[in-house]
């Protein structure tokens, strides 16, 4: 996720200070990404030394909240976005799914239990689904930011889902194969395998 994208969209409509940037976030994710309010003024901080947002000297601050700083986008802030929305999501850019890595690692280990491993995380799986489904149908139907975040859930979860039954087929497979391959190698070299 990239934050920084994301903070610059939403000052896109105008000036808003740390807080307000968070609030919105949570608000049309539905809290499924939770910002650290650190987190988001640090990347203001580096957003305006590069340029991409200003302090909005004219904008009022807030009763109580002097000490906020509310920032708009600059022109290239603005260029930024829109290159931003209109730049297709590189789905392998951060390849580093932490289930593929514990599988791939476990495959070459005997200690470990893959169907365990797969069991358990199929479980949490539907109970994610189940979760996402009941938040579905629960929904504002007016809200359409957390309802296309629901949806993008529910098919990651059905998706990781489809993959742990393929996942599983491929481990049954491989070993079925491997005695049959164990005792070919057995034989004498001399003698010939008739199948």
């Amino acid at each position: 996720m990239s934050i920084k994208h994301s903070l610059l969209a939403l000052l896109a409509p105008g000036p808003r200070h740390g807080y307000q940037l968070r609030a919105e976030f949570e608000a049309r994710t539905g809290g499924t990404w939770p910002l650290n309010i650190g987190q988001v003024y640090s990347t203001l901080q580096r957003l305006q030394r590069d340029g991409l947002v200003e302090a909005a000297d004219d904008e009022p601050a807030d009763a109580g909240s002097e000490s906020r700083i509310a920032y708009r986008l600059t022109a290239t802030g603005r260029t930024e976005v829109d290159d931003w929305f209109r730049t297709p999501v590189d789905a392998g850019s951060d390849p580093r799914d932490e289930l593929a890595i514990k599988l791939a690692l476990g495959v070459g280990l005997d200690e470990v239990d893959l169907g365990l491993l797969i069991h358990a995380q199929r479980s949490a799986g539907l109970r994610r689904l189940q979760e996402y489904t009941r938040l579905k149908r629960d929904a504002d139907e007016t809200d359409l930011a957390w309802e296309l975040v629901l949806d993008r859930l529910i098919f990651n979860a059905e998706a990781q889902l489809r993959w742990l039954d393929h996942v599983e087929g491929r481990i049954g497979r491989s070993r079925a194969q491997r005695p049959s391959a164990a005792a070919d190698s057995t034989l004498p070299q001399t003698q010939e395998v008739v199948r």
